[in-house]
């Protein structure tokens, strides 16, 4: 797909990931002009009414927004996550095959994926049991915007399209620690630990389980290739292949930041789901997608921005 005469629609354009994706479909030759991005103050997504003014005369729409964060949230907000999340997404792929779309790309979630699935992640293993119960709500009403795409595309001949990227960071995250993921959340946790003088630091669970993250710059790279060169129903993961354990993780940014202090693991907090890394086979097969980005390299850049942007909150 050639993107320089389309008129294209990112939700959560404005958000950590959206920038880099309204960045890279720039690159990619879209029109600055033609690119929307709707914000929450004027289309309530949650609102039939809003999505469908949203996808008028688009030809593109790329579904980011979400309602999102952390183990904690999930646990505070089940039921506006699920509902926020599957009211979002289902109505606006409603509205945009109303529309007359020419293609609609959903942003999912591995949350979505059953919580003892075999490593690495496969997408045909995306039913083969019930996701990791905290963040069940969340990973099931995206889910479910997979199976609406699988049936407008048999009923309808309607493009859309499913991206599962793995855990996200990079500069501008949501570095907020009542609904910031884990990386961004470590950050300020040992910033304000350093900030304050203290010689230890929490951290929940045990450290044992272990995560994939993308680098945000490459997701957004990996998201428009997929926009371009990709049309089909079966679903994508987008990541990088490597894991690394939350132990490890933590004490990779402690050094990156120079925090000496003694770690305390709060065994008694959930760990979530015990090992996350994912196949990326399908997306270097289908449309060449490969992660660019070092991930010491890519801490490293995030870590810097937070120092230089962030505003903390206060303890």
């Amino acid at each position: 797909m050639e993107l320089a005469n389309k008129k294209i629609l990112v939700t959560g354009g404005a958000g950590f990931l959206g920038k880099q994706v309204v960045a890279q479909l720039q690159k990619a030759g879209a029109d600055p002009d033609n690119i929307f991005v709707p914000r929450s103050r004027q289309y309530d997504l949650t609102q039939m009414e809003a999505c469908q003014r949203a996808v008028q005369g688009q030809d593109v729409i790329v579904h980011l927004a979400a309602h999102v964060g952390g183990i904690g949230l999930n646990r505070e907000k089940p039921a506006e996550l699920f509902y926020d999340n599957l009211m979002m997404g289902t109505q606006l792929i409603h509205a945009a095959y109303q529309a007359g779309a020419e293609k609609f790309v959903c942003v999912g979630t591995i949350c979505a994926y059953p919580k003892f699935t075999p490593v690495p992640f496969k997408e045909d293993d995306l039913w083969a049991g019930y996701p990791e119960e905290t963040n069940a709500p969340y990973g099931i009403a995206k889910k479910a915007l997979l199976v609406q795409l699988e049936a407008y595309r048999q009923q309808y001949g309607f493009d859309g399209i499913y991206l599962l990227p793995v855990n996200l960071y990079g500069p501008e995250d949501n570095f907020d620690p009542r609904s910031s993921h884990v990386i961004p959340a470590l950050i300020h946790k040992v910033h304000e630990a350093q900030t304050n003088g203290d010689k230890t630091l929490p951290v929940w669970g045990d450290g044992s389980p272990t995560r994939e993250f993308l680098y945000s710059t490459d997701a957004a790279q990996g998201i428009v290739m997929a926009t371009q060169h990709y049309s089909d129903a079966a679903p994508v993961n987008l990541g990088t292949g490597s894991e690394i354990s939350i132990r490890d993780l933590v004490e990779l940014i402690c050094e990156l930041m120079g925090f000496e202090g003694e770690l305390i693991w709060q065994t008694d907090k959930p760990n979530g789901q015990p090992r996350r890394c994912l196949d990326t086979e399908r997306a270097k097969q289908a449309f060449g997608f490969e992660a660019q980005t070092d991930f010491r390299q890519g801490l490293k850049s995030t870590i810097e921005w937070y120092r230089k942007n962030a505003v903390l909150q206060p303890a």
